[in-house]
């Protein structure tokens, strides 16, 4: 079974001074502006490196809840941030590690238990499978 989900983006000019939208096939996204200045300026609008972070964190997030579920956990709440880094590489740029921090409350899980889970998640979840990068996860587990 293949699902396929699409997004779209426009950007005009060229160069440092054009502006992009970029929109998603559920709405979620509609023209939502991005250009140099969203990514490198910190001015108002989205960046690759951000709808990277938000789509590795609500896959990690899904796949850990589904983890748990799986191994009979059925009470707890997870909120993640994903911290995706652009650096510098050669003439361009490069998405050099995406660090995933965890906050979870699980009801009466054994820590050993949720890191194996938690881990696995990280590494199977099909965002961390596509990112060419290291990704690190740290995670504070409060007892609800």
């Amino acid at each position: 079974m293949s699902i396929v989900k699409t997004a779209s983006a426009h950007y005009k000019p060229l160069g440092k001074k054009g502006q992009g939208k970029v929109s998603t096939q559920s709405g979620a996204l509609a023209n939502q502006p991005y250009g140099f200045n969203t990514r490198f300026e910190d001015k108002a609008g989205t960046n690759p490196e951000e709808l990277l972070g938000s789509s590795h964190a609500s896959c990690f997030a899904m796949a850990l809840s589904f983890g748990l579920a799986e191994a009979g956990y059925e009470h707890g709440e997870l909120s993640v941030e994903a911290h995706v880094t652009l650096d510098k590489d050669g003439d361009g740029f490069k998405i050099t590690k995406s660090d995933l921090v965890l906050d979870a409350i699980v009801d009466n899980i054994d820590p050993d238990d949720f890191v194996a889970i938690a881990n696995d998640a990280k590494e199977n979840c099909p965002i961390s499978k596509v990112i060419n990068a290291p990704i690190t996860l740290t995670h504070t587990l409060n007892k609800g």
